[in-house]
């Protein structure tokens, strides 16, 4: 339960509560795939970065790790050439197996969706997490119930009146269907089935 309220927190709060596109987190130089990479190469053991890709693609990355270890001892040009077409090549066959496009690793921090969902799993306690999502949706529930509420009142009084009402009635009852639809996924990243 508290692993199916986790997912579609996720997708709440990136759908519903910031008001940008959350990013994939896991294209960015701080995020957990290139951490894993730097992890493997730092142990010279590419295994902790090869959970981030499918089966059939790991002698992919195997090879590029290969020739990442076999240039980095070449200067520190050819070091972070290496580092990062080693950090690139596991991205990018990363997103191709969640059927997501590759644009491009990015220095940017991460969404604070996505840092409060990496601090509970690193901590292994929820109820933060759990909490400031609970207290964002039902603010976005209030908010739009009480402006469909109030424009109710007022709904028949002129045709104008009548569409101000009927505007705040579809942004309520979406803004639910959209929590509902989330609630009732499997949390499923991208094309995953």
């Amino acid at each position: 339960m508290i692993r199916s309220f986790a997912y579609a927190a996720f997708f709440m709060i990136s759908g519903f509560i910031f008001p940008t596109t959350v990013s994939a987190h896991c294209d960015t130089y701080s995020g957990p795939v290139v951490t894993d990479a730097k992890r493997a190469l730092e142990k010279g053991d590419v295994t902790p970065a090869l959970k981030w890709v499918k089966k059939d693609d790991e002698e992919k990355i195997r090879i590029a790790f290969k020739k990442t270890i076999a240039v980095r001892n070449s200067g520190p040009e050819a070091k972070e050439l290496g580092e990062n077409y080693f950090f690139e090549t596991l991205v990018r066959i990363h997103r191709a197996g969640e059927g997501a496009p590759y644009t491009g690793l990015k220095d940017e921090p991460a969404e604070p969706i996505i840092e409060l969902s990496d601090k509970a799993l690193q901590t292994g306690n929820i109820d933060t997490l759990a909490n400031k999502i609970a207290a964002h949706v039902k603010e976005g529930i209030k908010q739009r119930f009480t402006k469909a509420f109030s424009d109710k009142k007022n709904a028949d009084k002129s045709v104008d009146a009548g569409r101000e009402y009927v505007e705040a009635y579809v942004k309520y009852v979406h803004y639910l269907e959209g929590i509902h639809s989330a609630v009732m996924s499997k949390g499923e990243h991208h094309n995953e089935k």
